[in-house]
């Protein structure tokens, strides 16, 4: 009589179906269901594409002007180089370090 402690166990299968991708296909299927024609893509899928589609229009209405970017980069430049001169060229720091009583 034989006795098994430790037994493998077989690896198991499965059943690999190759699959093809086209992604030229893909975007059509999804162009057309954006617009509403007949396509494979299902309802709920369609119903995505759609809203994604009104997303994609407003934000393209929101997108910031290169000129407002420009204000905000120039305001940002103004402040640092400001808080610089403040510090290192004014005695407002030794003034406030003395109201404080530091040294």
């Amino acid at each position: 009589m034989r006795f098994v402690t430790f037994r493998t166990p077989k690896p198991k299968q499965f059943k690999y179906k190759p699959r093809y991708y086209d992604e030229d296909i893909e975007a059509l299927e999804k162009r057309k269901a954006e617009l509403g024609y007949d396509s494979k893509v299902s309802h709920h899928e369609s119903l995505k594409l759609q809203m994604s589609k009104r997303w994609r229009k407003s934000d393209a209405n929101y997108q910031r002007s290169p000129l407002s970017r420009m204000i905000t980069y120039l305001f940002v430049i103004v402040v640092i180089v400001g808080g610089v001169y403040v510090i290192f060229f004014t005695e407002f720091v030794e003034k406030l370090i003395a109201l404080f009583g530091i040294r």
